[in-house]
């Protein structure tokens, strides 16, 4: 079998020349990974679960209990998640929360609870708002989801510390800042918020974010 072979979405080449353009001190940021770019996983319910594994903790620490999962679990799927027993679940890491999360969506996905059919036709607010009826699934997560999974291009995640902690630093600012201050610099990355975002992030992680 063929190593399937990562390719960045068809929006981001555009996207880092427009912003470039636009934000000399994000261009610079770009200019530093030339080689490095966003890719789907393609498969929604690993997304999810992955982003539920990464709430409220590093991308280290999240790794490492993503890692300890896999391993565990063997493959990231509803049905194998919903009749893995939550001890087990429990052991690689996750709090007894995470894993109440990890059961309600793999609940979702085989009861098909939300319209993944129809997502591709569905804005972002949208495929928001059908993911936060899932317990477990809020904003930032359904924001991860829609840069990661579906590559849309113009995701802020404003409630992300990563986010806000690599806008601080790229602009000499001090954390954390106003929200204010952090719309109005965004909004001179529109429509590709979610690139510049995933600059931001990869600013200070040494290995790209993934979800």
């Amino acid at each position: 079998m063929n190593k399937k072979i990562n390719k960045p979405p068809i929006f981001w080449q555009n996207a880092k020349k427009a912003l470039s353009k636009k934000d000399k001190k994000l261009s610079k940021l770009i200019e530093s990974y030339p080689h490095d770019f966003l890719f789907s996983k393609s498969d929604p319910f690993f997304t999810l679960a992955r982003s539920i594994v990464g709430q409220q903790i590093s991308v280290k620490a999240a790794q490492s209990v993503w890692d300890r999962l896999e391993i565990k679990v063997k493959k990231i799927k509803p049905a194998i998640i919903l009749k893995t027993h939550s001890s087990t679940l429990k052991s690689v890491g996750l709090s007894r929360q995470k894993v109440k999360y990890l059961k309600n969506l793999a609940n979702a996905f085989i009861e098909k609870k939300i319209k993944m059919n129809l997502w591709s036709k569905m804005s972002d607010e949208e495929i928001v708002q059908d993911l936060i009826q899932i317990k477990g699934i809020g904003r930032w997560t359904a924001e991860m989801f829609l840069i990661f999974n579906l590559c849309r291009a113009d995701i802020f995640p404003l409630d992300d510390i990563g986010m806000i902690k690599g806008l601080c630093k790229l602009y000499d600012i001090a954390y954390p800042s106003e929200r204010k201050t952090i719309i109005d610099i965004g909004e001179k990355w529109k429509p590709y918020r979610s690139v510049a975002t995933w600059y931001l992030w990869r600013s200070l992680d040494p290995i790209p974010v993934e979800f």
